[in-house]
């Protein structure tokens, strides 16, 4: 049966149940944004935004306050831009962008008045990061590269006005990340030790030797936030002497420590810090839903008067550096994101715009948190959307699992979950452990873990979902990207008699391969890898590592499996997917796999990104007997798919 009968079909027999439920566009959900991110520059005067150009490409945008004045300022011919910011001098605005999806992101500006664009960083094969900016120095930017090695990363001082890069200071050979303090000084180095272990150096000057703060064990978890205005001191975020982070403040002349702000139950969130003066002013936490812990005054009348804006929840986009106006996202589970342009002198927000007009009105699911107890006595706080109407009994589910792992799912929209909601499924979302956010204790239980109690997290929340009636036992998928890809691939090695399909978007199929075939930048942190995953050159962890690939149990695959893939990705190489994809070929399985000829680690064309995921419907329409929007064609126009179908193997 080919793609558009299967969808028909299944919504011919699901039409009576869902009559009063509207099929939301696919590119509603998962297309560009009309408008995003407004940023204000920093004398006030001007507003920026992304926004699609005529051909649907993402640029950057600016208006001045008043709207007397609105222009497209970029002209990015393919991919889009998702990223970008200010520059202090008030004329530029820059942003990052890569070739197809390899990650090598190279620097471009554009001045604001001329529209004049300036690469800034281009150099083949090497990744460009953006390590400061500061007030008191407008026309410069400092910046790291893997120029001169591309397993380290150096930094460099960027003049905005002629595009000359100096270099500022080299990297030792163990350095991971780099922080500035607001005379744009390199004051913090963050160091990744052979051992596993950690190092925080910091130096009082560009001239001065570098001193070790804090030398801590890999289970630990250390970083600086950045220094205050004096740069006398120094804000962290420590795990030491408490399982979740503390946020403390260290003298540097004293080596006295004052607590800042610490929640027992999780990691923050985000953290707000003075624009000019660079003291902490307030810390968010989300144990469920992000709530915000006020340390400074001087903003306290100003986030009660925002708790109030409207039914989401408020978070800051950028300010001025006089400090007066601030944009503001305020984002909720079941509807689009609205911004707003605030004034703290009125303490009036004016409504700019929302992310997607068109789902205004649109009847979406509101995102549920509950804790899931895993067999052994840890809780997962997970994210349950139902479809809308729904009895919330017996659905059909997707265990929509994130990638990482060494991340989290937040409360918030979206898009997956929206999409497979409407459709008609159960989406849960779990943080099983190894994810970040719950502390060290629930971080370090997952190590060496992979495809063993993290996949048994995974099974714990299906039955969970069963047992409380919420999932069909007979109709569960399994669906993810990057970690949750391997989670996908594992549920269908693993544990076919679990789940009815797989999804597995970039993941990793064979974690020995994955391992040898990191980035090059990635091998100062190889170390972490062999703590938290498994050292491929010890015969005990590899294995391990061997047991816990799905390539090495591709036969015992009995449920239909979609794949997909970015040919460019640079984290999970192609190959990851074309040798399980062999495999099941070779055992006469049947398995479809999609091939992206211009995408990474991930769907950044809205082309490919709606061609997917038409995909996606279409498969689980055909299993778990949902809806789906029909695709209309062999492809989404403009997308680069390469499909290849591989049927089962007759039996003799």
């Amino acid at each position: 049966m080919n793609l558009k009968a299967v969808v028909m079909t299944t919504l011919v027999a699901f039409s009576a149940a869902w009559a009063e439920v509207p099929l939301v566009p696919r590119d509603a959900l998962l297309g560009n944004p009309e408008r995003a991110s407004p940023k204000i520059s920093p004398d006030g005067k001007w507003l920026a935004y992304i926004a699609p150009d005529r051909e649907n490409v993402l640029q950057v945008w600016v208006r001045s306050i008043d709207k007397q004045d609105e222009r497209v300022l970029t002209q990015d011919k393919k991919r889009g831009i998702r990223f970008f910011f200010w520059a202090y001098d008030n004329q530029h605005l820059l942003y990052m962008q890569d070739i197809d999806g390899n990650e090598n992101w190279q620097l471009f500006g554009v001045n604001v008045h001329t529209k004049l664009t300036r690469a800034y960083t281009a150099f083949q094969d090497v990744r460009t990061g953006v390590n400061g900016l500061s007030h008191k120095k407008p026309n410069e930017v400092l910046v790291t590269l893997n120029l001169r090695n591309r397993t380290l990363f150096d930094v460099y001082r960027l003049d905005l006005a002629t595009g000359a890069l100096a270099p500022d200071t080299q990297n030792p050979g163990d350095v991971v990340g780099w922080d500035v303090d607001s005379n744009l000084v390199v004051r913090g180095a963050y160091a990744q030790l052979p051992s596993g272990e950690k190092e925080i150096r910091v130096r009082s000057s560009a001239s001065t030797p570098w001193k070790t703060l804090f030398k801590v064990s890999w289970e630990e978890e250390v970083g600086i936030i950045g220094f205050n205005g004096e740069g006398d001191k120094v804000y962290l975020s420590t795990t030491l002497a408490s399982n979740t982070e503390r946020i403390v403040e260290l003298d540097l002349l004293q080596g006295t420590e004052k607590l800042i702000a610490h929640n027992p139950r999780v990691d923050s969130h985000g953290i707000l810090v003075h624009p000019t003066r660079h003291h902490l002013q307030a810390v968010s936490y989300d144990a469920g839903k992000p709530v915000w812990d006020v340390k400074d005054k001087d903003i306290w009348t100003d986030f009660e008067a925002l708790k109030k804006l409207d039914e989401g929840v408020f978070n800051l986009v950028s300010r001025d550096l006089a400090d007066k106006l601030w944009t503001v996202a305020s984002e909720r589970s079941d509807g689009p994101v609205k911004y707003y342009l605030y004034s703290r002198e009125s303490k009036t927000p004016i409504f700019l715009f929302s992310n997607r007009p068109k789902l205004e009105n649109a009847k979406l699911s509101k995102m549920e948190f509950f804790n899931i107890p895993t067999r052994d006595g840890l809780n997962m706080l997970s994210y349950l959307s139902l479809p809308p109407e729904s009895s919330g009994k017996n659905l059909p589910m997707v265990l929509l699992v994130h990638g990482g792992p060494w991340a989290r799912d937040y409360w918030g929209y979206d898009a997956e979950a929206q999409l497979l909601a409407n459709r008609g499924y159960a989406v849960l979302q779990v943080n099983y452990r190894g994810s970040t956010g719950f502390g060290k204790d629930f971080l370090n239980a997952g190590a060496k873990q992979w495809g063993r109690k993290m996949h048994e997290d995974l099974l714990d929340a299906v039955n969970w979902a069963v047992k409380r009636q919420t999932a069909d036992p007979k109709k569960v998928c399994i669906m993810g990207g990057s970690y949750g890809g391997y989670a996908a691939l594992s549920g269908a090695a693993f544990s076919s008699n679990v789940f009815a399909c797989a999804v597995d978007i970039v993941g990793p199929s064979n974690l020995m391969t994955l391992v040898q075939s990191i980035p090059p930048y990635w091998k100062p942190m190889r170390a972490t890898f062999d703590k938290r995953m498994g050292n491929i050159d010890d015969p005990k962890d590899q294995e391990l590592l061997k047991k816990a690939s799905p390539l090495y149990a591709a036969d015992k695959i009995k449920i239909p499996l979609l794949i997909a893939h970015g040919k460019n990705d640079p984290r999970v190489k192609e190959a990851e997917s074309q040798q399980i994809v062999e495999a099941m070929k070779k055992n006469g399985l049947p398995v479809t796999y999609v091939l992206y000829s211009d995408e990474g680690h991930g769907f950044a064309r809205p082309e490919n990104r709606t061609d997917f995921y038409a995909r996606a419907e279409a498969f689980l329409a055909q299993i778990l007997k949902g809806r789906a929007e029909p695709l209309q064609g062999e492809r989404i126009p403009g997308s680069t798919a390469h499909v290849i179908v591989i049927p089962a193997k007759p039996k003799k």
